[in-house]
């Protein structure tokens, strides 16, 4: 029995990508720019898509650029708009490295957020001038699942660096809201296929009318000269397929695993000792289930949970063999040793009571298992 609890890192393909991505991965051929029958089919396939993508994103389809990843669709947003039109970058302390990192690169700044992750909309403020081109805040943190007041970021940036982009990670957004909503007030939307029951390696930026990025992949023009490379033509059918299944079945899908995860965490907050929930689930997407446990070194629970047939990550990495707690728990104010501890069970539209009831049954004896041992002794 595998009992899989990383949706947010990767969630199953849906069956309706499958269907749409066969038809492009058998003898059905053609590069979407020549001009012979069989590429005109191709280009139509990927405009028919980008109608669909278009629509769940609120935006137009002109403004639909296809990328490779939700990494290059972020990239693309920092980078190329400040290639552009010049300016510093602005983003929150908990983005994504996708977009962290390249703020960083630049010398941007970097905006402390509360203690429930959500980012201080007065350091935001602080933070803003006449220097500003682009501000990134995600809709939806990866690691603990906080929704950001983006609308009221939105809103601060205009009055405060009228002349600046808004862009939004919604990568960890689009399985659980209404993102065509939701991110209405921004410039710069980026999406990746995987993270709702599409097919790895292809994503989606949409790039408002009147806003222009820098390309970063120059070649035969394709996407209005916005990303060159031949379209990954079974790629984006399938994208486009499981958004729209995404789309029709999400408020089923949210209220359903809203109940799923309150139970599950519900579960081991009341049967583990020593344990705690990063974050305020009032402000947090169906999905994530981010919790602390005291005492312990997360990868080695990770390693117990994956010989129980439990798939499941931390909030933290392994660098040349050195832990490191995760920035985002760091900037929620987490101490180093608690950080140690962090567990991330994230849920999505396959998640079943059963995933549940094997989590409940094996988490709290991993747990005790590894208190057991010699305690870890872990710099303040």
């Amino acid at each position: 029995m595998v009992t899989y609890l990383d949706h947010a890192a990767t969630t199953p393909m849906r069956p309706e990508c499958t269907e749409a991505m066969l038809a492009f991965l058998g003898p059905r051929v053609g590069n979407p720019s020549g001009g012979h029958a069989a590429a005109r089919a191709a280009r139509q396939a990927v405009e028919e898509a980008r109608e669909i993508v278009a629509d769940a994103l609120g935006a137009q389809p002109g403004e639909v650029v296809f990328t490779g990843s939700g990494t290059e669709a972020d990239n693309l947003a920092v980078t190329g708009v400040l290639a552009r039109q010049g300016g510093i970058a602005v983003c929150s302390a908990v983005e994504h490295h996708a977009v962290l990192n390249p703020v960083l690169a630049l010398d941007g700044r970097v905006v402390a957020v509360h203690a429930d992750g959500r980012i201080d909309l007065a350091a935001l403020d602080t933070a803003l001038d006449s220097q500003t081109g682009v501000v990134s805040l995600m809709l939806v943190n990866n690691e603990v699942g906080t929704v950001q007041p983006l609308a009221q970021a939105a809103a601060l940036v205009a009055e405060r660096a009228p002349g600046a982009v808004v862009h939004t990670d919604a990568v960890q957004a689009f399985p659980w809201l209404d993102v065509a909503t939701e991110a209405g007030s921004t410039h710069l939307v980026a999406v990746s296929a995987h993270k709702f029951g599409g097919p790895q390696g292809v994503g989606a930026l949409v790039v408002r009318d009147g806003v222009a990025v820098e390309p970063m992949l120059r070649g035969g023009g394709q996407e209005r000269d916005r990303r060159s490379g031949t379209h990954n033509v079974a790629g984006i059918v399938g994208m486009a397929a499981a958004m729209r299944a995404t789309v029709a079945s999400r408020p089923d899908t949210v209220a359903r695993v809203a109940r799923l995860r309150d139970r599950l965490a519900d579960g081991l907050l009341s049967t583990v000792p020593g344990v705690t929930e990063s974050g305020s689930r009032a402000t947090k997407v169906a999905g994530t289930c981010s919790l602390l446990f005291e005492g312990i070194e997360s990868e080695a629970l990770l390693v117990l949970l994956d010989q129980a047939g439990i798939c499941a990550t931390a909030a933290s990495s392994c660098a040349s063999g050195a832990m490191e707690p995760s920035h985002v728990l760091a900037a929620m104010g987490v101490g180093r040793a608690l950080a140690y501890g962090s567990l991330r069970l994230s849920l999505g539209w396959t998640s079943t009571d059963a995933d549940v009831d094997h989590a409940l049954e094996v988490v709290p004896a991993a747990v005790a298992q590894l208190r057991e041992r010699t305690p870890l002794t872990l710099a303040p």
